[in-house]
């Protein structure tokens, strides 16, 4: 938006209680991301230069998630449930600090876009004071309805309040608003609560502006984009809404998915080029995968990344700390976490390998177990170049293979293995001729006897 500032009031004090939970509603996520983590996503994406995030009394947990995600914002508390208006108010100090454009988001409204946003400050820079986001939903029933006079805004009428001829309007409220900074305290501050709740509404900033012959104005948004989320089963919605974009958005830049309606994807799942993506795959938080890389079907990856032309699964689990070389194969029920596998090494069936490294050239045979907790602390394992793991395996770390080394099949490795070297630990096998048939004998006697 060139040279005008821009803050965002993120307005996350609901309290949530139709979700049933514990949880705040605002932490609860869609797309492996908090609620609030979206929307305070979707307004650094919008150039804002501040935010400020408003929690209720008590939500220590909210402002801490605030924190984690951005530092700098400001928190401001609500100390009483008065409404939308009493709510931007909160952040009145930092309103106070000036600022061209003003977001005022709802941290329930995880699927709001960014260019959404940037739509509402071209309207203020073009000389609106007040912009609302509206949209038409398929089902208006129990939305504010918004009253145009011609192009601009001329009231916002909730239902319970709407002429029959009103309550037929389809373009809705979504709660969304801009403000222009430099009129904004004053008309915060005109707005009253004389209704049946006594509340502070921010929707009556639209009549107080027109009052004062200041611009209104109305930016269009999807209906799934301003998807409000109060109980579970909105939450499912905003997540099935949410996951249908993020797959679109990967199929458009050349991922390609065999089956997309199976892929669960995160908000920050990334993919280089000519990735393939099989079905039944589920990407977490924190996945990175290269390209040409294969996600077979049944994976799931989280916190891990996969280098070019790796081959993952099927039924491969990537816990985070995971790191895949190019060319490596993980194959079938093995499961990675905080491990390192580099270029061209193998691990293709029912292994476990924790905290650990296995080096270029590296194959890790069937059954290995990579033994890396002790039951108080965990440990390392590393594998050298071209080393050879037989199957069956256990290294009980900490424990190094040197590059090159071998190690038979069913051994427990306890102590470092030099390179080049062969290691073998496991009881010398005996041979009793004959004990078997013995043995049936013995049974067939017993049997006979009773």
């Amino acid at each position: 938006m060139g040279a005008r500032t821009c803050l965002t009031i993120v307005l996350a004090a609901g309290e949530g209680t139709r979700m049933r939970s514990r949880l705040p509603k605002v932490l609860h996520q869609v797309g492996g991301q908090t609620l609030l983590a979206h929307v305070l996503a979707a307004a650094r994406a919008a150039d804002s230069e501040r935010l400020a995030v408003v929690v209720g009394p008590g939500r220590e947990d909210v402002a801490a998630e605030v924190k984690r995600l951005a530092p700098d914002a400001a928190i401001a508390v609500q100390s009483e449930r008065r409404g939308t208006a009493h709510a931007v108010l909160a952040a009145r100090k930092t309103i106070a600090q000036g600022a061209d454009d003003i977001l005022v988001a709802f941290a329930d409204t995880p699927l709001i876009r960014p260019q959404t946003l940037d739509r509402m400050r071209a309207a203020l820079a073009e000389g609106a004071a007040v912009v609302v986001l509206g949209f038409r939903p398929r089902d208006p029933s129990g939305y504010g309805r918004l009253v145009m006079d011609g192009t601009a805004l001329s009231a916002i009428r909730e239902e319970k309040d709407a002429s029959e001829a009103e309550r037929a309007i389809t373009l809705c409220n979504a709660g969304l608003m801009a403000l222009a900074g430099g009129s904004a305290l004053s008309l915060l501050d005109k707005i009253g609560c004389g209704n049946a709740k006594r509340e502070f509404y921010l929707t009556d900033v639209v009549a107080l502006a027109r009052a004062d012959g200041l611009r209104t104005a109305v930016i269009e948004a999807e209906e799934d984009e301003v998807r409000g989320i109060n109980t579970k089963a909105q939450l499912a919605e905003a997540e099935a809404a949410l996951q249908q974009r993020l797959r679109r958005a990967a199929l458009e830049a050349g991922v390609t998915m065999i089956a997309p309606e199976t892929v669960y994807l995160s908000a920050d799942t990334a993919f280089g080029e000519d990735v393939v993506v099989e079905p039944y795959v589920v990407f977490g938080p924190g996945v990175r995968v290269g390209d040409r890389a294969v996600i077979h079907a049944f994976s799931h990856l989280a916190g891990a990344q996969v280098g070019e032309e790796a081959s993952i699964g099927p039924y491969a689990r990537l816990r985070p700390g995971t790191v895949v070389g190019r060319g490596a194969r993980v194959g079938n029920f093995v499961e990675l976490k905080a491990a390192v596998i580099e270029a061209g090494a193998k691990a293709n069936h029912l292994s476990y390998i924790g905290d650990g490294r296995v080096g270029e050239g590296a194959n890790i045979g069937a059954g290995t177990i990579f033994c890396n907790y002790d039951g108080a602390r965990k440990h390392h394992t590393d594998v050298g170049k071209g080393a050879f793991i037989g199957s069956n395996s256990a290294l009980v770390a900490p424990v190094t293979i040197g590059d090159g080394a071998y190690v038979g099949s069913g051994s427990v490795i306890t102590d470092d293995v030099p390179a080049d070297a062969l290691a073998l630990g496991r009881v010398k096998q005996v041979v009793k001729e004959g004990w078997a048939q013995r043995l049936r004998n013995l049974k067939g006697a017993g049997k006979n006897s009773t």
